[in-house]
C-alpha cells in the first residue's frame, strides 16, 4: 500500500486550488478554502499553512476533502 506523502500546507493549498477551491480567509497560519458545489452549497476546508504537515493532519484533511471530492482524485495527490 502506498505511503502518505510528506506535504507542506502550501502544497495542500495548491492541490485543493487545482480541484476548484479558492483561498477565502486566513487567520494566523490557518487558511480557509471554499468553493460552491454544483447544487449551490458552500464547501469549506481549513488547512494549516506549515512547512511540513503531520501525517495525522494530512489524513484528516484527506478525509474532510473526500466529502466533496472523489477519493480517487485526491488519492494521487496525497499518496505515492
Amino acid at each position: 500500500m502506498p505511503k502518505l506523502k510528506t506535504l507542506s500546507g502550501t502544497d495542500v493549498i495548491k492541490i485543493l486550488s487545482s480541484l476548484g477551491f479558492n483561498v477565502t480567509n486566513q487567520k494566523g497560519s490557518h487558511v480557509k478554502l471554499s468553493r460552491i458545489s454544483n447544487n449551490g452549497l458552500r464547501e469549506i476546508l481549513t488547512v494549516p499553512n506549515h512547512k511540513e504537515l503531520d501525517k495525522g493532519t494530512l489524513k484528516a484533511i484527506f478525509r474532510q476533502a473526500s466529502r466533496y471530492i472523489p477519493e480517487n482524485e485526491l488519492y494521487k495527490h496525497f499518496y505515492g
